[in-house]
């Protein structure tokens, strides 16, 4: 007992404090935001000026010797294309939205797990949702077009497309049955209903607003496709008579009048009628599916 007093060990230890990292992640996360900011701000900025580039070039040329029901070269008549392009876009629907449709409910509905079958399909519609569109002009050409002897008609570019856009509305349609709760599979079966009962009356309405941005998206790869048509279809500027009969559509009409250097005001009215079409078409689509949500 020298008089020293013993301090308890609990006070002799170092306290030792964590450096304080509050400061470069706020930095970090200013840095993310205003990337992001700008990103958004650029991208944006980027589709007015197209649209804006488009409508300054192309409104004054919108004539009504544009709208005439039949195309010459004084003209140059895109009344044809666009009623074409109706045509075709229909066809093109009927044939590839109950084959997509009905294939995206058995993967999710009715396929077992770890079916091989699942796995195949599944890599099949990746590998033709990459393949580049002339190669299915080329194919649709080869096989449509001189093989069955359909040669370029309307018959030929639909069957094309539609091959084009399975995998599109396949893809969307399966994203949209799994984003459906299993609770409501499992309310409907314990209420007695089947299983082809729930898909078509619990399932597919629920899961309607994905299904329909999925054929959204493929009706405008429809409208705005031209090499495939090219090869499918033809360039004819006359209404197609039947389906074994030629026709353009706005997309093909447009690519037409700029590459031949001598109406390319026309074009670019074409192609101010064609972007109001897109618009039309996502707006209308938009609303319908928030009527389905709402439901």
């Amino acid at each position: 007992m020298n008089g020293s007093i013993a301090l308890p060990k609990e006070q002799l230890r170092v306290k030792h404090k964590a450096p304080n990292h509050q400061p470069t992640q706020q930095l970090q996360s200013w840095i993310l935001r205003v990337l992001v900011y700008a990103a958004a701000i650029f991208t944006f900025s980027v589709l007015l000026f197209l649209i804006g580039y488009i409508l300054i070039r192309g409104i004054p040329y919108l004539t009504p010797d544009l709208f005439s029901l039949e195309y010459t070269s004084e003209n140059c008549s895109m009344l044809p294309s666009i009623i074409t392009t109706v045509e075709m876009t229909l066809l093109c629907l009927v044939i590839a939205i109950p084959i997509s449709v009905f294939t995206a409910i058995y993967l999710v509905e009715y396929a077992k797990k770890g079916n091989k079958l699942v796995g195949l399909m599944r890599l099949t519609a990746e590998t033709l949702s990459g393949i580049p569109s002339i190669v299915y002009g080329l194919f649709g050409m080869l096989f449509f077009v001189t093989q069955l002897g359909w040669k370029l008609s309307l018959l030929s570019g639909s069957l094309t497309l539609s091959i084009m856009i399975l995998p599109l509305i396949m893809r969307s349609t399966e994203e949209a049955l799994l984003a459906v709760p299993d609770t409501y599979r499992e309310a409907s079966f314990g209420l007695g209903a089947g299983r082809l009962r729930t898909v078509f009356r619990i399932v597919l309405p629920s899961a309607m607003p994905g299904i329909l941005a999925g054929i959204i998206l493929a009706v405008g790869r429809i409208v705005g496709e031209t090499a495939a048509l090219i090869y499918t279809a033809g360039t004819a500027t006359e209404l197609p008579s039947s389906l074994l009969s030629s026709g353009r559509t706005l997309a093909v009409h447009m690519y037409c009048l700029s590459s031949e250097g001598l109406h390319t005001d026309q074009a670019y009215a074409t192609a101010v009628v064609l972007l109001l079409i897109v618009l039309a078409m996502n707006t209308i689509s938009a609303l319908i599916a928030r009527k389905l949500t709402k439901k």
